[in-house]
């Protein structure tokens, strides 16, 4: 599904991005574009990338207790 129109941003490339190491909405959107127009995709876009990085972050829970 498409989260910003403008730029032509889809959850999954959200979720690529996650996995990648994008922490926050300025890398996402320095990465993808995403919220970089009018914005209006900004709080849904968040929104999926807390949730792919939840995803991430339980995958591999012994992984968050190695640092």
């Amino acid at each position: 599904m498409y989260v910003c129109i403008c730029n032509a941003v889809t959850e999954k490339m959200i979720h690529e991005a996650a996995a990648d190491g994008v922490r926050n909405l300025a890398e996402l959107t320095r990465r993808t574009g995403c919220a970089d127009n009018c914005g209006g995709c900004a709080e849904y876009a968040e929104e999926v990338l807390r949730a792919a990085r939840g995803m991430r972050a339980f995958a591999l829970p012994v992984l968050a207790h190695a640092a």
